[in-house]
């Protein structure tokens, strides 16, 4: 770096065109009296005290009196430093410049689209070990190890975890640890195809992006209940209904435990036509007031619209429609509606069936 170089560099530090004309000056003549370095470069006379009480101040230089006002250079240390330092804050400020353009802020935005996998995986990392009540996740093995601390959380908060477990392009699922969810996870699917990356977190969260060989590569960050609901769709009919269980908590005992009421009718209906006595817990929401309820009662009557002609097994796509419990307890009987419930006096956020009889 030569001195021209070395003066427009500490401009680009904060030092005026004069100080650093006067302050590599002095470098080079080591000491000088205020005259002799106003000859030595381009500061005039007039201006050349004022610009070294500012060296000074700034602890570049040091000034002292020989018959006149003289001044030599400082022990760099401190200069040293302090560029040092102005160098870390210009490095730290363009690495934010980045991450901010890559990565706009999740606050109260309903959908925010992103740039980088790793910002919807760590969104949904924060999602993930805060849930409570229910996780929908579509992952790769290597993807599950990572989301383990997460998960294992979300499990300890008692939310429901689902997982939907695919391979990567090219690899195959023919062989898989079951230890690998002992404390994650409450069921596991095994879908054979590559598949996007999905979370969906107690209903209000989702974090999707495309699988990695996608033309285009995005992400999809959301925080809206109603959109948050298509995603929840999706995952259920493509992800989850049609593909074999290989790992499940869930007892066939009560207490059993539901986050979607469409599950709940599929296993509840056959029992209720065999004349089962069915006793559930129901917690969720009352639907005009937004409170929250708690009650335990009778299922008495299960009411829903299938798309097709009813079987013996209905499918999770034959309940699209308008889906409803009637739960007797003994002061109330309860219409109980599932996630965007809007006709029913309750939308059920879990339902646990406790009593077969």
């Amino acid at each position: 770096m030569d001195s021209a170089e070395l003066r427009t560099a500490l401009r680009n530090a904060g030092l005026s065109q004069y100080q650093a004309e006067a302050y590599v000056a002095l470098l080079q003549l080591g000491a000088a009296s205020a005259t002799e370095l106003a000859d030595a470069c381009a500061v005039p006379t007039a201006r050349i005290y004022d610009v070294l009480r500012d060296l000074e101040a700034n602890g570049y230089i040091e000034t002292y009196e020989q018959d006149s006002l003289h001044a030599r250079a400082c022990n760099p240390e401190t200069v040293m430093e302090d560029l040092k330092n102005r160098a870390n804050q210009l490095d730290e400020a363009a690495s934010e410049i980045e991450t901010r353009w890559q990565e706009p802020a999740v606050d109260r935005h309903m959908l925010s689209i992103v740039k980088r996998f790793e910002t919807v995986f760590g969104r949904a990392e924060e999602l993930i070990r805060d849930a409570t009540s229910e996780v929908q996740v579509s992952v790769t093995p290597e993807q599950l190890e990572a989301l383990r601390p997460a998960l294992s959380r979300a499990h300890e908060n008692g939310a429901l975890v689902k997982v939907s477990l695919h391979p990567e392009q090219g690899d195959t699922l023919d062989s898989v640890d079951k230890r690998l969810f002992e404390g994650v996870a409450t069921e596991v699917r095994r879908r054979t195809l590559p598949t996007p990356f999905i979370a969906i977190v107690d209903r209000t969260g989702t974090c999707f992006a495309p699988h990695a060989n996608s033309v285009n590569q995005y992400g999809v960050l959301v925080d809206d209940y109603t959109m948050t609901y298509v995603f929840h769709w999706y995952f259920q009919t493509a992800l989850w209904e049609v593909w074999d269980v290989i790992y499940c908590t869930q007892s066939n005992e009560p207490p059993i435990i539901y986050s979607d009421i469409r599950n709940f009718v599929q296993d509840a209906k056959p029992l209720l036509d065999e004349g089962k006595r069915i006793v559930t817990n129901i917690v969720g929401h009352e639907t005009e007031s937004g409170e929250s309820v708690e009650f335990t009662g009778e299922l008495t009557d299960l009411y829903y619209t299938a798309v097709s002609t009813p079987n013996d097994s209905l499918s999770f796509s034959e309940l699209a429609g308008q889906v409803c419990l009637t739960v007797e307890t003994e002061d109330e009987t309860y219409s109980v509606g599932g996630w965007g419930a809007v006709l029913e006096e309750v939308e059920a956020n879990r339902i646990t069936i406790e009593v077969i009889s």
